[in-house]
C-alpha cells in the first residue's frame, strides 16, 4: 500500500479550511436570514467568493501534490508548498473580508499562484527527466 503523507495531511487541512469557509458563509446567512444568493450583503458576497475561489484552486493543487508525491516520494519542499498553500488561502479569506485591496489578499493570491504554477511546471517537467538528469525517452 502506498501512503502519501504530505498529500494526505494537506488534504485533511484543506478539508478543514473548506469547512471553516463554509461556516463563515453560513453564519452570515443565518444572521441576515438569507437563504439563496447574497441578499445584497457585501460581506456575504466576499465570503462566498473566498469560498468559491478556494474550491476553484484547491483540487488542482491537491491533485498535483498527490501525483508528484507518488512519482517522486515525500520531500520537504512538497511539505513547504502544501503548508504555504493552506496559509495563503486563509490569508486570502481574511483579506477579502476587508473589502479593499490589502496585504493579506495580495499575499494569498501571490502565494497561491506561485505554489500552483510551481507544482504545475514540475509536473510538466517530471515525466521527461530522470532524477539523475538523464532525459527519459517514452513512446
Amino acid at each position: 500500500m502506498t501512503i502519501l503523507p504530505v498529500t494526505l495531511t494537506i488534504t485533511g487541512a484543506a478539508a478543514i479550511v473548506n469547512f471553516w469557509l463554509a461556516v463563515r458563509c453560513a453564519a452570515l446567512r443565518v444572521k441576515g436570514k438569507i437563504l439563496i444568493g447574497d441578499g445584497g450583503d457585501i460581506r456575504l458576497t466576499a465570503r462566498m467568493r473566498a469560498h468559491s475561489n478556494y474550491v476553484e484552486y484547491t483540487p488542482f493543487v491537491l491533485i498535483l501534490m498527490g501525483l508528484i508525491e507518488l512519482a517522486t516520494g515525500t520531500h520537504t519542499w512538497l511539505w513547504v508548498a502544501g503548508i504555504l498553500y493552506i496559509l495563503a488561502r486563509i490569508c486570502h479569506a481574511f483579506g477579502l473580508d476587508r473589502g479593499t485591496a490589502n496585504i493579506l489578499r495580495g499575499i494569498g493570491v501571490l502565494v497561491t499562484f506561485i505554489v500552483m504554477l510551481g507544482l504545475a511546471g514540475y509536473a510538466l517537467w517530471l515525466p521527461y527527466v530522470f532524477r539523475d538528469g538523464a532525459i527519459a525517452i517514452t513512446h
